[in-house]
């Protein structure tokens, strides 16, 4: 059952409450994560966006134990299945979320296979590891998987090495390898950057359907809209560490209500207008080894209100799907014109 058909008897997957996550570089701290709190449903694609450097990765990183060795966990919690992931220390305490409950599939294919290994190998080691399968069993399994993740002639395959794949058929065996072990969350992690236009859509076309085939609930890390459009049932807008804008993926592109998300959409090649130049955001994200004082993203936003400096806003709550951190949505707030990219798009919806 997707999100979306069930968004009326939720069913809660995993829980976030206040995450905090610090890195320890040359003597500073920096706050990378800054009290994050999300839900996440059975059955639906979650899309997680936002510039370079936001905290996308690092955040879903901390549901796999996968933080670098000078970042840590400052506080919150992260339920699973009743057991709060933020408290693991040790890799065993991993070995029975990490690919068994929980995969990921990184954005760089190369990096993530062993050159000198043949790929069915590769396929069958989570299944040993995990599944209780052994020897012809496994092989047959991990031979069904290449076949299911559209590799043609996988008896074949199976005894190939990497470098004879091409890049979307390497990206296709690392997507292979994340659902052996039959998890209940997929992570993405930009997984169709190193992919031309045309691979891109087979590639999440094929995601689409390993979703349903195999019951998955999805995490899309992206800063690419057009492929948030494409699978998302609901995007959560990343800046500074924190998640300052989420709803429906309808709401987000036709009634985006932060600043920030404005800026992100006004960016969108499609969105500009002829004759003009293509709309950038101003300035750079704010520095996270200093303590940031009221909205993060106040400095780089022209509509920005006396208040953002001063006060970090709460959530807003626009419906009961969609809400965003934004003075703007305050009731004393003044009333503030959409950017001109969006007023079309935004037009739309209204009628």
């Amino acid at each position: 059952m997707s999100y979306c058909e069930a968004k009326d008897n939720k069913e809660v997957i995993l829980s976030v409450k206040d995450i905090k996550v610090n890195f320890k570089l040359r003597g500073q701290v920096l706050n990378a994560i800054r009290g994050i709190s999300l839900d996440l449903y059975k059955g639906e694609s979650l899309a997680i966006v936002g510039e370079s450097g936001s905290g996308k990765s690092v955040f879903t990183k901390t549901f796999m134990g996968l933080l670098e060795s000078n970042g840590y966990i400052d506080g919150g919690s992260i339920i699973y299945k009743g057991k709060d992931l933020s408290k693991f220390k040790f890799e065993k305490d991993w070995h029975g979320i990490r690919g068994k409950e929980i995969a990921m599939v990184s954005q760089d294919p190369m990096t993530s296979l062993n050159p000198l290994k043949i790929v069915g190998k590769q396929v069958q080691e989570g299944i040993e590891l995990h599944r209780n399968l052994k020897g012809a069993e496994a092989k047959k399994l991990a031979i069904k998987l290449l076949e299911d993740v559209g590799i043609s002639d996988p008896e074949k395959r199976y005894y190939q090495y990497p470098h004879e794949f091409s890049g979307g058929m390497r990206q296709r065996v690392v997507i292979a390898i994340a659902i052996g072990c039959n998890p209940e969350i997929l992570i993405c992690d930009e997984p169709t950057t190193a992919l031309d236009v045309t691979m891109q859509a087979q590639i999440l076309d094929l995601l689409k359907n390993i979703q349903k085939e195999y019951n998955l609930t999805i995490i899309y890390i992206t800063h690419d809209l057009g492929v948030v459009a494409k699978v998302a049932d609901r995007v959560g807008v990343m800046y500074a560490g924190d998640i300052v804008e989420i709803g429906l993926s309808e709401e987000i592109f036709y009634n985006a209500k932060h600043p920030y998300t404005w800026a992100l959409l006004s960016s969108l090649p499609q969105l500009g207008i002829k004759g003009e130049e293509l709309y950038s955001i101003n300035g750079t994200p704010v520095n996270l080894f200093k303590e940031i004082k009221g909205d993060a993203f106040a400095p780089r936003n022209p509509r920005a209100l006396k208040i953002d400096f001063e006060l970090a806003p709460p959530y807003f709550e626009v419906s009961t799907t969609h809400k965003a951190k934004t003075w703007l949505l305050d009731p004393r707030a003044p009333k503030v014109e959409y950017p001109k990219a969006l007023k079309k798009l935004f037009d739309e919806w209204e009628g």
